[in-house]
């Protein structure tokens, strides 16, 4: 019998993210992704709990509405400017840019339009507004090591560990 995913148990997986609307790939994971199950959870709180049980060679579909976890589109972080007060550097869609308010806060802003006059940046989660569809592939489960516990996932072969920066359990 196979080892199924629950805490404590080191896993491998690829997943890709689909726009469900549209049936766009928004996102591909194809090289394995290790995680420690309980210990680092790397993708929704959703997708966590519905891996649970789960064991190698199961494929399985979880829809999330991007509302749920980035909460509601906000058309307020949606401007535009003429593009020569753009910086050379920014003038591709799909530049993300890193900009300040002026509190001091910090937001990521990506470049979702471009015309020969204006440039167009969002501030929301591209997944804002969207309902996606996580389609998982689980490579593997097994038990755990020690220092992959300690630090939440896999640990690169030859790798010189250093306990002092592994996380306590």
């Amino acid at each position: 019998m196979s080892e199924v995913i629950q805490a404590g148990k080191y896993v491998e997986l690829t997943y890709k993210v689909t726009d469900r609307k549209t049936g766009h790939v928004l996102t591909r994971v194809e090289f394995p992704l290790g995680y420690v199950h309980g210990h680092n959870e790397i993708l929704a709180p959703a997708v966590h709990m519905r891996l649970e049980g789960k064991a190698a060679g199961d494929v399985i579909e979880v829809t999330i509405d991007g509302n749920d976890i980035f909460g509601p589109r906000d058309e307020s972080l949606v401007f535009s400017d003429r593009i020569e007060n753009v910086p050379e550097e920014y003038r591709q869609v799909g530049t993300s840019i890193l900009m300040e308010n002026d509190s001091g806060q910090t937001r990521s802003f990506l470049v979702t339009h471009l015309d020969d006059e204006t440039l167009t940046v969002d501030g929301n989660n591209p997944l804002c507004g969207r309902e996606v569809v996580f389609a998982l592939e689980i490579l593997a489960v097994r038990d755990a090591t020690d220092d992959e516990t300690r630090a939440g996932g896999a640990i690169p072969r030859g790798a010189d560990v250093d306990p002092s920066l592994l996380r306590s359990v």
